[in-house]
């Protein structure tokens, strides 16, 4: 009987420490730029989830690393930390637009392991409110009769998301060459907004946070979200899809991990994730932030991301901003 008792202890006791490694200590999330941006809030808000929710060991510490437009932090984990399984880096749509146009020199989209993605901000396509244009149709009737008659402004660059956006509408109206689609790209959404407000560009392309305190104030009027369904929060809004043009697009929130690291570390990461998204606190966050959910994890997520680079590179081509 003791020697069963010791037995029984003594498994006890070597089963703890195997416990605790599902409880990941010593963590770190890269935003790769500066503090305030998209990629900052989203390694913050999951440091803080995780250590409110107790689901790692300590408080996780956020690394801010500048440069390429995400391509420095990118180059830094696949070079340096490739087999570092407490790291976790920010990612979104500004990721994976970079590496489907080749702005992360040597590096590809499979130098990396896709860990999740957890929201999704919606593009619009809107008007001022003055505007003689009443619903996505009458736009896109005015696109296909004379491309050069409609400009649209966004806050990102040529090729940048807000362009890509115009290019897939485009592309769901059976446009003839999306190359004609004239798009002005201006320092910020701030900036675009005012241009067509003024009158010299015909709608906006962009987030929808970026028009929301517009519509509030009656200045612009949104003809179409480009999201799968109404946005819960502000259902009133048409979708794209169904106003006939099967166009999504969302600005995604996400986190990719170090490719060197374990099957077994990578399928933990994938569990607490979860979890944290499951949770009251990320869900409020989320909402308040007038995310959506955009719920991926593993397998899924990784899918996901593929497919939104082959796009992407698919319509830069098409447009010959890349070869």
């Amino acid at each position: 009987m003791i020697r069963i008792l010791s037995a029984v202890v003594l498994a006890a006791i070597t089963a703890l420490p195997a416990a605790a490694q599902d409880k990941p200590s010593n963590t770190e999330c890269i935003a790769p730029a500066a503090p305030g941006g998209g990629w900052d809030f989203i390694c913050r808000t999951v440091a803080k989830v995780l250590r409110d929710e107790d689901l790692i060991d300590g408080a996780m510490q956020v690394t801010n690393m500048t440069g390429g437009g995400g391509g420095v932090a990118y180059a830094h984990v696949d070079s340096k930390r490739n087999d570092d399984e407490n790291l976790l880096i920010a990612a979104s749509n500004g990721t994976t637009t970079r590496l489907a146009q080749g702005a992360f020199p040597g590096s590809d989209v499979d130098d990396v392991r896709w860990l999740a993605s957890f929201g999704a901000e919606y593009g619009v396509i809107a008007v001022a409110a003055d505007s003689e244009i009443d619903d996505l149709p009458e736009l896109v009737k005015m696109m296909k009769e004379d491309p050069r008659s409609v400009s649209f402004a966004g806050g990102s660059a040529v090729g940048g998301y807000d362009h890509l956006k115009i290019l897939k509408l485009a592309k769901a109206a059976d446009l003839d060459d999306v190359r004609k689609v004239k798009y002005v790209a201006f320092s910020g959404g701030g900036e675009a907004m005012t241009q067509v407000l003024g009158g010299s560009i015909t709608a906006f392309s962009g987030d929808f946070s970026e028009v929301r305190g517009f519509v509030e104030s009656g200045d612009i009027r949104i003809l179409a979200v480009l999201s799968p369904e109404r946005l819960k929060q502000f259902d009133q809004f048409p979708t794209a899809i169904e106003q006939g043009y099967d166009v999504t697009g969302p600005n995604w929130r996400g986190l990719y991990v170090p490719k060197g690291i374990s099957d077994a570390a990578y399928e933990n990461w994938n569990e607490i994730i979860q979890k944290m998204v499951a949770s009251d606190e990320f869900q409020k966050i989320r909402a308040d932030q007038g995310i959506e959910p955009l719920d991926l994890f593993g397998a899924e997520a990784d899918k996901f991301v593929h497919d939104n680079v082959a796009e992407i590179r698919a319509l830069s081509k098409e447009i010959g901003l890349i070869q």
